[in-house]
């Protein structure tokens, strides 16, 4: 019988993508990526790929968190070690998501060569200081936002002719009626 037949999965390439809490401390996150790595070599597969893709927003908000830190990992390995490493990463508090995809067919494992600084896995900086979340209140609509801050210019200086060069201020227009409109209007009236 074929080794299919029997549960046993030829060697593919996968890839996982776990979305890390937006404030997990950088312990945590070493203690998550140890666990991913512990997983892939206790169940026989073999890194091909890491990169921590840093914070970022998430499409929706999950678990009130509207944003994330990303990781990705590439690997090789049967079907068991997939579902292993989901059942770990279940497990975790600090992981909020994650997903898992088939990327190619089957891998001669013995062949594959693999770089070890692609396998290293990054340390995560805490989140800055300065970075706040919007309100809900402010996200629903409830709250108005903070109204723009309009600039104010001063008047344009005007060129007084009269005066020699001297600049004086601009000054708001005055209707003044000349002589012959208002004989016009008394004109009408009688």
């Amino acid at each position: 019988m074929p080794e299919t037949q029997l549960g046993v999965h030829p060697p593919r390439a996968y890839e996982t993508i776990y979305v890390l809490r937006p404030d997990v401390a950088t312990e945590a996150a070493a203690k998550v990526s140890h666990r991913v790595q512990e997983v892939v070599e206790r169940e026989g597969g073999k890194l091909t790929l890491v990169e921590t893709w840093g914070r970022r927003q998430l499409a929706y908000p999950v678990k009130k968190f509207k944003r994330g830190v990303y990781v990705y990992v590439q690997y090789v390995s049967g079907g068991s070690l997939v579902s292993e490493l989901e059942r770990n990463l279940r497990m975790l508090d600090e992981v909020l998501k994650f997903q898992t995809v088939v990327v190619g067919g089957e891998v001669d494992v013995t062949a594959l060569e693999i770089d070890p600084e692609l396998v290293q896995f990054a340390d995560i900086e805490p989140p800055p200081e300065d970075e706040v979340d919007e309100s809900l209140e402010r996200s629903l609509g409830l709250e108005e936002p903070p109204p723009p801050v309009k600039e104010q210019r001063a008047p344009e200086p005007v060129h007084d002719e009269s005066a020699g060069d001297k600049e004086k201020p601009a000054e708001a227009p005055t209707e003044k009626k000349s002589e012959a409109s208002t004989e016009e209007s008394t004109e009408e009236k009688e």
